[in-house]
């Protein structure tokens, strides 16, 4: 049952939506959604008040991990250009990617393979600190890098999750069906979504690139014979010798998420102070702390505008929601206002294949409005599994579904405020990614859909 604090919430989101729509920032909006959402809960504008800031930490301690890794890797980026290391560490990759084609699926190939097996957060900071300059020198520009990133990482590889099985294991369970059934019968919409995104968004990156409308960025200079200090060279080859050496240890010891992301940042903090001490010696103390300094600066300032978005739209989940406003402010068995709203949907509309599949894709996208995607993917299964049984379908290819939608929309492509650390570590705009991202992979959505009424 939907109550008012559903509606103003929905209100709301069309706000957002129609605030980007005409390309205007949504900071006041999402502000006074929290605040509406506070007000006609408790009847009480001093609580609304303080339900603004209140969930603005809720949403800064679900983006502190993120905020710090983006933050040390620039610090460390920082580092390396400065006695340019950087130049030593990218030469060899210049003879395999020698244009933007190969940059940008060089790219990708290397994130989906990193975030099948260690997750995406963690490898987009490898990937980005890596790649991000050898890209821009084949003619890719940082926005490709991330659109990349974004799609290969956070939409193929989480929504397939192949090695690690964290999504289809959360789907199947819900839907009542075997992992394997989930990943065998949704292969062909998983290829699908991914051969559809991945390939109108190429396309129309290097259909913009050639009519100049969007700025190649200038590349770095290398130069074979320039001359680096012995200290340079040491450095050069200890970055990626650390980073390696993590990856290694990933696979070993199953580390995965939150754990291989402590794993880089931590290693990258030991590198930036090596690197400072071996090439600074007694000014190490003082450069440091410069490091520090920019990297954190680079962090707040990319981070600042999406917190007070991400407060709003986090509402929409259970766990914050309770943690910002109180749980008593929504009814007894509510499992947070998006999936509520898509529980709603989902019992107000006929049954038959067009349109359980059309409605397991659609609750998918709109529980992935929160920017995890995960927290969508348990509704996806519950619901696959009361439309097979109505419609007399197959629950796992449902379950896939709504897994993709709910992942690609909310895992990091086309969500702004889920889409920050592949944003941050090719120092774009994360608006600007999203919108790059959304035609591409709605598009995929579309066409997945349908293929899934045919072998549904």
């Amino acid at each position: 049952m939907l109550t008012g604090i559903h509606y103003i919430y929905m209100l709301f989101i069309l706000i957002v939506l129609l605030t980007m729509s005409r390309k205007r920032d949504t900071l006041i909006p999402c502000i006074l959604g929290i605040f509406c959402m506070g007000l006609y809960a408790s009847q009480d504008i001093i609580f609304s008040i303080g339900a603004i800031f209140n969930a603005f930490v809720v949403a800064t301690k679900e983006l502190i991990g993120i905020i710090l890794i983006i933050s040390i890797i620039v610090a460390l980026s920082k580092a390396l250009e400065e006695i340019k290391a950087t130049q030593l560490m990218v030469t060899p990759f210049i003879k395999v990617i020698k244009n933007r084609t190969s940059a940008f699926f060089s790219v990708g190939i290397v994130m989906l393979i990193l975030a099948w097996f260690f997750w995406p957060s963690p490898a987009t900071a490898l990937v980005g600190a890596i790649f991000l300059p050898i890209a821009i020198r084949a003619g890719l520009p940082a926005i490709g890098v991330a659109m990349a990133i974004n799609l290969f990482g956070h939409g193929f590889a989480l929504s397939t999750d192949f090695v690690i099985q964290g999504a289809p294991t959360i789907t199947a369970a819900a839907a009542g069906v075997e992992v394997s059934d989930i990943i065998k019968d949704g292969m062909i919409l998983y290829w699908t979504m991914a051969i559809v995104s991945i390939g109108i968004a190429y396309f129309m990156l290097d259909r913009d690139i050639k009519n100049g409308k969007l700025k190649i960025e200038d590349s770095m200079e290398i130069s074979k014979y320039e001359t680096h200090s012995k200290e340079a060279k040491i450095s050069a080859a200890l970055v990626p010798l650390g980073f390696i050496a993590d990856v290694v240890c990933m696979f070993l010891f199953h580390l995965k998420g939150g754990d291989a992301t402590a794993l880089i940042g931590g290693t990258a903090v030991l590198l930036l102070i090596i690197i400072t001490v071996i090439n600074y010696k007694k000014e190490a103390l003082e450069k440091i702390t410069t490091y520090i300094q920019d990297g954190f600066g680079f962090g707040i300032e990319i981070f600042s505008p999406i917190i007070p978005i991400a407060a709003f739209f986090y509402l929409g989940q259970l766990g914050p929601f309770t943690e910002a406003l109180g749980g008593s402010f929504l009814l007894e068995g509510s499992q947070g206002i998006l999936s509520d709203i898509g529980i709603a949907l989902s019992t107000s509309i006929p049954m038959n294949k067009g349109m359980v599949c059309s409605i397991e894709s659609t609750v998918g996208a709109i529980t992935g409005l929160d920017g995890s995607g995960f927290s969508g993917i348990s509704l996806a299964g519950s619901l696959a599994k009361i439309f097979a049984q109505a419609v007399n379908v197959k629950a796992s290819v449902l379950s896939a579904l709504g897994q993709i939608t709910a992942i690609w929309v909310g895992g990091g492509t086309i969500v702004p405020w889920g889409l920050i650390p592949a944003a941050a570590i090719c120092r774009v705009s994360p608006i600007e990614l999203a919108k790059r991202n959304f035609i591409p992979v709605m598009i995929g959505i579309i066409v997945t859909t349908v293929v899934a009424i045919f072998i549904v």
